[in-house]
């Protein structure tokens, strides 16, 4: 056989009890998500703002950057509504590499998908617990987010995802926004149309149960760039292309018309520093138009303790990041300053 079985997961009931969201950490992602809510149905104005590691690879450097992020986060917190990236499933476009800390939640030891299950379930309490944020993750594998799906208050469907039926389906059954990402050829159509699958009600398989979802009226879009037919980036944050997304979403009948930018991957063809560069660019575009302000909600952003990247070895940098090279935390709190400032 071309599959070896290598033994059963927990069912994500089991590992819910034994590694329970306690009561009051509960409520802090109850009232999060009512706030974050509030935004994308445009009861609220202010601006969200995702940000954090590429990947999350140590538990310890993880939660020191959201407790960080959460003195920041309350000095801003008039205007902005600060959701930590705590990426625990790493998309591999050649499937070679760190596929994050579901996989291997000890970079340096062989994957082990038993503890890496309990080990993201237990980074997220954590840095509930800790900070008083909740976070965002990505939803690289539909049947595994059941096991966060108690604790986040944000997911995306990347780039290379966004095409499948699965992702589509089980994002219509989500209670929190989710953000679909272009696809890699930068289609506008593609994205679209994922958001429109994600806010029906559907009928599918998940799980081996049979399930009916009712729809996510929070489904919207993110745009991370795309590439052209011989790899090179095409960035697609330019105020062009924000109001040629607004004009597309006017026509399209979708509730609750959104847009997070994504302010790395090609639309800054991977040079880390363009970030603060091109926030800057879509946070002037969303004073210069209306239509792009109303539909512009948050920006994402890649950002870790010590900036760059590193390879996995013995010479380990604390806090730096093993896959993406992500803007050091003096950048990051200029950047979040100017965001906020450039808000209102």
């Amino acid at each position: 056989m071309g599959m070896k079985i290598n033994g059963a997961l927990p069912q994500p009931e089991q590992l819910k009890s034994e590694y329970a969201l306690p009561a009051e950490l509960a409520e802090i992602k109850r009232k999060r998500d009512a706030e974050i809510r509030d935004v994308f149905t445009g009861a609220s104005d202010k601006f969200i703002v995702i940000i954090g590691p590429c990947s999350a690879d140590n538990e310890d450097s993880v939660c020191e950057y959201v407790n960080r992020l959460s003195i920041l986060a309350d000095k801003v917190k008039e205007r902005l509504i600060i959701i930590p990236r705590i990426y625990t499933n790493k998309p591999r476009t050649t499937g070679e590499g760190y596929k994050g800390m579901l996989h291997q939640p000890d970079p340096d030891k062989a994957p082990n998908l038993m503890e890496g299950i309990i080990a993201i379930r237990k980074l997220h309490i954590r840095a509930i617990g800790e900070s008083g944020l909740t976070s965002a993750d990505e939803m690289l594998y539909p049947e595994n987010r059941s096991y966060l799906d108690d604790i986040l208050s944000y997911e995306a469907v990347g780039a290379r995802s966004v095409e499948n039926q699965q992702h589509r389906l089980t994002a219509s059954g989500m209670d929190i926004p989710v953000g679909m990402k272009n696809p890699t050829s930068g289609d506008f159509t593609v994205m679209l149309n994922s958001v429109k699958a994600a806010q029906k009600s559907h009928n599918f398989i998940y799980r081996t149960y049979d399930v009916t979802t009712e729809g996510n009226d929070l489904a919207h879009v993110i745009l991370r760039g795309g590439v052209d037919k011989y790899g090179k980036s095409i960035p697609n944050y330019h105020y062009e292309d924000l109001m040629r997304l607004a004009e597309m979403y006017d026509s399209s009948g979708l509730a609750n018309p959104a847009a997070v930018i994504d302010v790395n991957h090609s639309n800054s063809n991977k040079k880390y520093k363009e970030q603060l560069r091109i926030a800057s660019e879509v946070m002037h575009s969303r004073k210069y138009s209306a239509d792009v302000k109303k539909l512009v909600k948050g920006i994402m952003v890649e950002s870790y303790i010590v900036g760059g990247r590193q390879d996995i070895g013995s010479e380990h940098v604390y806090g730096k990041s093993i896959t993406d090279p992500c803007i050091g935390w003096e950048d990051t709190e200029r950047l979040v300053f100017d965001i906020a400032e450039k808000s209102v």
